[in-house]
């Protein structure tokens, strides 16, 4: 299947502003695309392109005074099919994960396991550790969170989604890895396209999506404790350790986020024409 999908975003700053900006598709899917993939700018401006710690593919910018905006189109080959779900995946002994692993098993930024350790091996202790114990972790936290837009907060802690059970993608993904780290299960955040593509029809403006990927079976695998159901049409743009290493802009000064649009969606074929 092919799929559209980009995004307008626009920022107003009151002066020069530096900024770093995360919004290029992963590597991982340069392979995939039927079109480029590529940042514009208006007005024009330099951009410096890089690959972080992580290998995400992100760019530097100076933004001017006044208003910036960035947009980027493109179509995307997917395979249609839905996430693939790991049954039988094993747990590594930590003794035995690679060593570029080993930080997704560490607290971050949004991911204070301090404070959730003693919940999760109280509440999973006793569950069969690979597959079954994420998939548990998995459950409660779809079962755990409310889905709401208007109680978005970006201070928001996992531990903060935990204790007051409500949020958007990235609280459930920020929980669901934490209490997998907390119980040595590798676990780290992406972000990306998810349009509703084999869903109903989302009536809310469309977003970037948050999900989550675990270390098994010696690779990473894809969960989404949101939705907690396999999706089609995932596009990554970026992994990291947490909402902080995968923001779409960070910005080295006051701007204000003018302009937020996303599409993602399905090419249908034309009646009578070959996909």
């Amino acid at each position: 299947m092919k799929i559209r999908a980009g995004f307008k975003l626009a920022y107003e700053c009151a002066q020069p502003t530096p900024m770093l900006l995360c919004l290029n598709i992963h590597p991982s899917r340069r392979i995939d695309l039927l079109t480029e993939q590529v940042l514009e700018f208006s007005p024009p401006m330099e951009a410096w392109h890089y690959t972080d710690g992580f290998g995400n593919s992100c760019s530097r910018i100076v933004a001017p005074v006044g208003l910036t905006e960035i947009t980027t189109n493109f179509e995307i080959y997917d395979t249609g099919l839905p996430d693939p779900v790991p049954e039988g995946a094993i747990q590594h002994p930590i003794q035995d994960l690679p060593d570029d692993v080993l930080v997704y098993l560490l607290a971050s930024r949004y991911c204070d396991t301090e404070k959730l350790s003693d919940f999760a091996w109280q509440q999973f202790a006793g569950i069969e550790a690979g597959w079954p114990l994420v998939k548990a972790i998995t459950d409660f936290v779809h079962g755990h969170i409310a889905f709401d837009y208007q109680r978005a907060d970006l201070l928001r802690t996992a531990h903060g989604g935990y204790i007051d059970k409500t949020g958007v993608c990235r609280d459930y993904a920020h929980l669901a890895i934490t209490l997998c780290r907390c119980m040595n299960i590798p676990a780290r955040y992406c972000t990306g396209y998810l349009g509703d593509i084999g869903v109903p029809r989302d009536p809310a403006p469309m977003d970037f999506s948050a999900w989550f990927e675990v270390f098994l079976s010696g690779r990473w695998h894809t969960l989404d404790a949101r939705h907690n159901i396999p999706r089609i049409g995932r596009i990554l743009m970026a992994t990291g350790r947490d909402a902080t290493d995968v923001a779409l802009s960070t910005s080295f000064g006051p701007s204000l986020l003018s302009t937020f649009e996303v599409l993602t969606e399905e090419i249908v074929p034309q009646s009578g024409v070959a996909a």
